[in-house]
């Protein structure tokens, strides 16, 4: 084994950190069912209303569960069960939801069960039943063109309740893509608690991954840093949603496509003095997801500071997230803030690219979307989506500048957790606004 390797694996088990520990099992699960209890309360009369739909009936089985559903169960479950109905039913007079469930279980203390199997012992047919009881107007399922998130009733589910509904109610059936969305996208006061914690120590994270404890030029190379990350989050108690990637731009290599720059390398380079690092790096726990990015420089011999070129570059960066986020709006869909930011970064001479996606319940979560790297004319369909409050996003985005110092272009590649609120915009946790430096 290299002696780096060795280094790592004893830091990795004794370090001293000073990050947030994850909390026992025991203590998150309380967490996520009390998150969960309040969203149910709160969050569901409120997107119920806003969409306009009466009823909201959520079917998955055991091991293929529904995304939606997925969101829904108790802590204690870490799967469906058997086939397992969700019904969410509005009065649209007092707005009050009652949360019920056509299975065999209740689903924690959330949803109760409300099928008697031996009085009735087909499933499809007391679900029905119950549908005809309290005759909805609308009905909500879970299919959509543009979320896969939302589009969670399998082919099977989806008969067995065409077939068991009379001919009046499968003609009330609608997408359920905005409850499906409203529910995903929302973040409640104490999951942003949760959130900026979280965020916090992804950049904490980061920054002990750009060190010299980390790092030493001419021997570590960038897998040795993408592991570290990874074995770094475990031994937190946290997750990761994908794995993590680190990048170097260098003047004696041309800058990569996008598509090289967002697939991982897999042997790695040697990191050197001279390179400017970029990582791709996300948490997840308690059900939330962080995504960021972020760069570091590698002090040549001699440098106390980064070139003031890149310091530039860097800046242009910065600006870009400036442009856009200035650009949010209640109401604007994600291809309106997308058009106008490029409009607006390009009029300032600037070479910007905008892939900004929603962030909370998924990492590449659903809401609007704010164009993607091979789509920058805007996107059909989840780009038409409009904002809303109370929603998260990862602030991603590049912009391409010429360093004549270097003969070349650089990408100044950008992520970071962003919150919109009725106050406006913020990052969750700040973000970086000076490179990180390795001497």
């Amino acid at each position: 084994m290299r002696p780096f390797l060795i280094f790592l694996i004893l830091l990795v088990c004794f370090s001293t950190s000073v990050h947030a520990q994850a909390l026992p099992e025991r203590q998150r699960a309380q967490k996520v069912d009390t998150i969960l209890k309040q969203r149910f309360e709160s969050l569901m009369p409120m997107i119920m209303q806003r969409a306009g739909i009466d009823m909201w009936v959520l079917i998955t089985r055991e091991y293929n569960e529904d995304p939606v559903v997925r969101t829904m169960l108790p802590a204690t479950w870490l799967n469906a069960r058997r086939r397992t109905i969700l019904v969410f039913n509005r009065n649209p007079e007092t707005n009050e939801v009652e949360r019920m469930a056509v299975a065999r279980y209740n689903i924690g203390e959330n949803i109760q069960s409300v099928w008697d199997k031996e009085k009735q012992p087909d499933q499809w047919q007391a679900l029905a039943e119950l549908i005809e009881a309290r005759d909805p107007q609308s009905i909500g399922i879970n299919f959509s063109e543009d979320y896969g998130i939302a589009d969670g009733i399998t082919k099977t589910d989806y008969e067995g309740l065409m077939n068991s509904l009379p001919s009046k109610y499968k003609e009330r059936i609608v997408s359920a893509e905005p409850l499906a969305v409203g529910w995903i996208e929302t973040r409640t006061e104490l999951e942003m608690e949760i959130f900026e914690e979280l965020v916090a120590t992804t950049h904490e994270v980061i920054a002990e991954a750009f060190s010299n404890s980390i790092i030493t030029p001419g021997e570590t190379t960038t897998e040795d840093v993408v592991w570290f990350l990874r074995q770094r989050v475990t031994d937190l108690g946290y997750d990761t949603w994908f794995h993590p990637t680190v990048d170097i731009q260098r003047t004696d290599e041309e800058l990569e496509s996008h598509i090289t720059a967002f697939s991982n390398t897999p042997d790695g380079k040697v990191i050197q003095p001279g390179d400017l690092l970029h990582c791709d790096f996300g948490i997840s726990y308690l059900r939330l997801n962080t995504d960021c990015q972020q760069h570091a420089y590698v002090l040549r011999e001699g440098e106390t500071k980064a070139p003031q070129f890149l310091v530039d570059a860097f800046a242009k960066g910065n600006r870009v997230q400036d442009i856009f986020t200035a650009n949010f709006e209640t109401g604007k869909s994600g291809n309106e803030i997308l058009l106008k930011s490029l409009t607006e970064a390009k009029a300032e001479g600037l070479r910007p690219s905008i892939y900004t996606h929603p962030l909370g319940l998924y990492g590449h979560s659903a809401g609007p979307t704010i164009g993607m790297w091979d789509a920058q004319e805007g996107v059909p369909g989840s780009g038409d989506y409009l904002l809303y409050e109370n929603t998260a996003y990862a602030i991603e985005l590049n912009t391409t500048v010429t360093i004549p110092e270097w003969n070349k272009d650089i990408r100044i590649m950008l992520e970071e957790a962003g919150f919109w609120g009725p106050e406006g915009f913020r990052y969750v946790n700040e973000r970086q606004e000076d490179l990180i430096l390795i001497d």
